[in-house]
């Protein structure tokens, strides 16, 4: 009876200490994998691009300044963009960093040489002084975020 339990113990450590050995034993032959591999921008259609091919979005300005505003204000400004890559330029999503900040963007892809614009409608209600929101995209392009930046000075209106 305490063989059998011995050789149980004997082989519960054995099993033990070879399982917490984390050291992956390296195969000198096995070919590494470059980052560049891993890292690669796809177009619309999912497959690799090639140099040069992958969609580019280029703005004519990612901030913009409202001025001197007064509190209460809804204002809208278009961030214009032109695809000047080589292939389609998706956007997956628009997100404004307060709920006061709403962006609208194409839902369909940007053709290579195409303009669009991303429109974003600020509603200054409650807001007071020097205020400065985004707007993150995230697209197909390398790098896949972008930020937009709007910007105001809030003039609290004088009561009577």
């Amino acid at each position: 009876m305490k063989t059998k339990i011995i050789s149980g113990l004997t082989f519960l450590v054995l099993v033990l200490l070879t399982a917490c050995n984390t050291e992956t034993p390296k195969d000198e032959t096995a070919p590494s994998v470059s980052t560049d591999v891993i890292n690669v921008p796809a177009t619309a259609s999912g497959t690799p691009a090639e140099p040069g091919s992958a969609p580019v979005m280029s703005f004519s300005e990612e901030r913009h300044d409202f001025g001197k505003i007064t509190q209460g204000e809804k204002l809208s400004y278009s961030f214009m963009f032109k695809n000047t890559g080589g292939s389609d330029l998706v956007i997956s999503s628009a997100q404004g960093s307060c709920g006061c900040t709403v962006p609208t963007y194409p839902r369909v892809p940007v053709k290579a040489g195409e303009t669009s614009k991303i429109d974003v409608v600020f509603d200054s209600e409650g807001k007071s002084g020097l205020v400065q929101k985004t707007v993150t995209l995230v697209t197909n392009c390398n790098p896949s975020t972008r930020i937009l930046t709007i910007s105001s000075t809030i003039v609290v209106p004088e009561e009577e």
